[in-house]
């Protein structure tokens, strides 16, 4: 009872900070992401140095991170050139040239384990910035539209509800697993559900937010649903490669910011291009 109840106060602060720091303004929402940004690289470089047997830079892996996700706002927002990329430039060449003075025992391993970081873990969350500043010819600023970035936690909650209220009720008469040897809690069945309920969620979405037609959010929260399904059963892989139940335990109850990200981090890519191809027709 007590684990449910941490459990239970954890996930509800964790909305109200992500959805409060989404909505509120442009400003709050650069700052809860950016803390996410640098937490989550953190604890990723954490994990590869203890259980991956690298030796990467914690600190510079973190600061560049943050960084990226600083000048993506700046450029989607318009209140930046794409010279803002520089110094996050500078810290790549950085990250390479260093491993030449450490005389580390595996360079390899360390550039693998950072560059990772960045790819995987970095460049999702300033991906963010994409969905959530739009092109408004009418102000030199792009406008804030951040039901965007809103629908793709949205669906990805509902994905994760819908999929558990189906695969515990039907597991039994439709038993297939759809990763067994990566996660084998998840069942087709589940899967099949989740979508299911993020297409009731995308009708929902188009009634409040007509910008997009609800076929358009249908599409998106399918490709969403897909792309966060495989975003989880990615970081599953990675912990059963260390042999990790959680990825941290920043969050009580929830384990570490890998944990809670993990589906955003395939899922926000994926979105990303679901816009630029239903903007090229």
């Amino acid at each position: 009872m007590s684990n449910l109840v941490q459990r239970s106060l954890t996930g509800i602060l964790f909305v109200l900070v992500l959805v409060g720091g989404i909505v509120l303004s442009p400003m709050t929402f650069a700052a809860v992401f950016a803390a996410v940004t640098g937490l989550t690289v953190w604890e990723f470089s954490t994990i590869v140095n203890r259980h991956g047997g690298a030796q990467v830079n914690r600190f510079i892996n973190t600061v560049a991170a943050v960084y990226l996700f600083f000048a993506f706002f700046g450029y989607c927002s318009n209140m930046t050139g794409a010279e803002a990329f520089v110094p996050y430039l500078l810290s790549v060449i950085y990250l390479l040239v260093s491993e030449l003075y450490r005389q580390a025992p595996d360079p390899l391993r360390n550039w693998a384990y950072a560059f990772a970081s960045q790819v995987y873990v970095a460049l999702p969350f300033g991906l963010l910035n994409v969905l959530a500043f739009q092109p408004d010819p009418a102000f030199s600023i792009a406008s804030y539209v951040w039901a965007y970035p809103l629908a793709i936690f949205v669906f990805l909650w509902v994905n994760d509800t819908g999929a558990y209220v189906c695969g515990s009720l039907l597991h039994r008469h439709v038993p297939y697993k759809l990763f067994p040897r990566v996660s084998p809690g998840k069942s087709w069945i589940g899967s099949i559900g989740g979508a299911l309920f993020c297409v009731g969620a995308a009708f929902i979405m188009s009634h409040f937010f007509p910008e997009l037609p609800a076929a358009a959010w249908v599409g998106l929260a399918l490709v969403v649903c897909v792309f966060g399904t495989w975003g989880d059963l990615v970081e599953s892989l990675l912990k059963r490669q260390f042999g990790l139940k959680d990825s941290g335990h920043i969050l009580p109850g929830h384990g570490g910011m890998l944990d809670r990200f993990d589906s955003t981090l395939l899922a926000v890519p994926a979105a990303v291009l679901y816009f630029y191809t239903i903007s090229a027709f």
